[in-house]
């Protein structure tokens, strides 16, 4: 078990005196607090507390004000004007002068989207304005207030884009003062301020008294003095700590004790009634199984998966309702429309049709493919994580009954990572969860001339291709939503994955936490939070 450290402990303790703090712990751990470098959840759940972004995306999934008061768009759609607010204010810091927070300008987004682009920042984001902005001036400050964006043509999920954690506005000084070190000495805009880090120990955040934003009453937000996150990596240590209630929630629910907890219908079991609070909602994240899809990698030459027939044998050969009920306790719902998840709005498992479970399709499917009852079929190794090793052997053993000799291998998530992404796995466990809620952050997984990641699989069909491209450009929400449709359709029936299940945000949350809801994006919301 982690001990928080001496000075970190003696930070919290003084401000725990009568201090209302919020409290989680972040399994993963974290590896930087600099937005740009904001890919997981473990670093975008800080980056969220520390920074803002010009738009943000509310509960119902939609695009609203954030730093950006409002926005303007152009008759073609290729000029994005946005119009800032002039109450918003760095966090003090040594970094400015007198070492108070100077007022966010337009300057200081146009210079925080430059910085996510240049080669030398190294950003896992500089993607997300690839072949999308102006390749000559796609950022202007027009004055303080004022901040244009330039488009190559028509992108409509830009202001989704917008919102990522990527784009959280940071200052030049501080960047330019701490250097590297600006991962451990953020300083932002937003609701809360940094005030210590021990890596693998803890993390501190207090209450931003200048933050730009209030209720309804007009009471300035945040309510919350401040939060402590810790980095217990067991998920035994976490759970424990939450029923000695020094957790305020969890989560996600760990395998080894969803059973004490829930019933196989996913309900809280009657001895925790009013002790804690079970909060569930959609998630914009699907689990799967991915296939190598790359004809010219020798993997894929020798796998028996190249065959389109024994792709789809596999998404027809286990039983993915009973994975859930019994794996999951019903947290989650079972794949089986297409690669895009409930909860968006371009959902539709009337017209995109996947797989479910259908033994005798499996074996109509293995003799058309010339493996009658899996006769001369070659062994598939599945290369997993260890918290998901359950279920790879479910599928795995309801595979072999089928005829597809299935073996798993668990290997560490970071090698996981590197092999998926130097195409050296045929056949592995991965989830995609949204980065904005649209589905083109779905579909973009299968577009060709997407590199891995996103594009683990390798796929290459121009047909998809031709419609992701034909959706981009697409202002007509229904029609897009049909293009998205077909373009679902099209990797379902084509098999590069085998979808698992639509994801649910499953928390364990304290009675006395009050105003803190789930959301589909699973952000940690933290601004309206109450500790009673």
């Amino acid at each position: 078990m982690t001990v928080v450290t001496g000075s970190l402990a003696a930070c919290y303790n003084a401000g725990k005196s009568g201090k209302k703090i919020f409290h989680y712990n972040e399994f993963n751990g974290i590896s930087s607090l600099d937005p740009a470098f904001a890919k997981s959840q473990a670093t975008m759940w800080p980056a969220h507390q520390l920074f803002n972004t010009l738009v943000e995306i509310d509960d119902s999934l939609h695009i609203v004000p954030s730093i950006a008061k409002d926005w303007d768009i152009s008759e073609d759609r290729t000029v994005f004007t946005f119009h800032l607010r002039n109450d918003v204010f760095f966090h003090d810091d040594k970094a400015f002068e007198g070492s108070k927070g100077r007022r966010l300008t337009a300057k200081d987004v146009e210079y925080t989207f430059y910085r996510i682009m240049n080669k030398s920042t190294a950003s896992p984001g500089a993607w997300i304005f690839n072949n999308k902005v102006d390749s000559l001036k796609p950022f202007t400050a027009i004055d303080d207030t004022t901040f244009q964006l330039k488009l190559l043509h028509p992108y409509n999920p830009i202001l989704g884009i917008l919102s990522m954690q990527y784009c959280s506005i940071v200052p030049r000084e501080a960047v330019e003062k701490y250097g590297t070190d600006f991962r451990r000495h953020p300083v932002g805009t937003g609701p809360f301020q940094f005030v210590a880090w021990e890596e693998g120990q803890a993390l501190v955040l207090k209450k931003n008294p200048n933050y730009f934003e209030k209720d309804s009453a007009g009471n300035r937000l945040p309510y919350v003095d401040g939060i402590n996150v810790s980095f217990y990596d067991s998920k035994a240590t976490e759970f424990l700590l939450f029923r000695q209630k020094k957790l305020e929630f969890i989560n996600d629910i760990e395998a080894s004790f969803k059973d004490e907890v829930l019933t196989k219908r996913g309900v809280l079991r009657s001895e925790w009634d009013g002790k804690i609070i079970l909060q569930t909602s959609p998630y914009l994240n699907i689990e799967y199984l991915g296939i190598l899809f790359d004809s010219t990698n020798k993997l894929v030459q020798n796998s028996p998966m190249k065959l389109r027939k024994i792709r789809q044998a596999i998404n027809y050969g286990f039983d993915r309702r009973k994975m859930v009920l019994y794996l999951r306790n019903s947290l989650g719902t079972a794949a089986e429309s297409g690669f895009i998840p409930m909860g968006l709005p371009s959902f539709d498992s009337t017209i995109v049709k996947g797989y479910h479970y259908d033994p005798a399709k499996t074996k109509q499917l293995l003799s058309e493919a010339g493996y009658p009852d899996g006769k001369g079929l070659p062994g598939i190794k599945l290369f997993t994580i260890a918290i998901y090793a359950d279920m790879a052997n479910f599928i795995a053993k309801q595979l072999e009954e089928a005829g597809i000799p299935v073996q798993v291998e668990v290997v560490q998530k970071y090698l996981l990572l590197q092999m998926t992404s130097n195409s050296e796995a045929a056949f592995f466990r991965g989830s995609w969860i949204a980065d904005y809620p649209d589905a083109e952050n779905y579909l973009a997984v299968f577009y060709s001339k997407n590199p891995a990641p996103p594009n683990y699989t390798r796929y290459k069909n121009p047909a998809f291709d031709a419609l992701f491209e034909k959706a981009l450009t697409e202002n007509n929400d229904s029609i897009r939503y049909t293009i998205y449709q077909q373009a679902d359709q099209m990797v379902m029936n084509d098999a590069p994955v085998v979808p698992l299940w639509y994801d649910k945000v499953v928390r364990l949350v304290q009675p006395a936490v009050k105003g803190f809801k789930p959301n589909a994006l699973n952000l940690l919301e933290l601004r309206t939070v109450r500790l009673d």
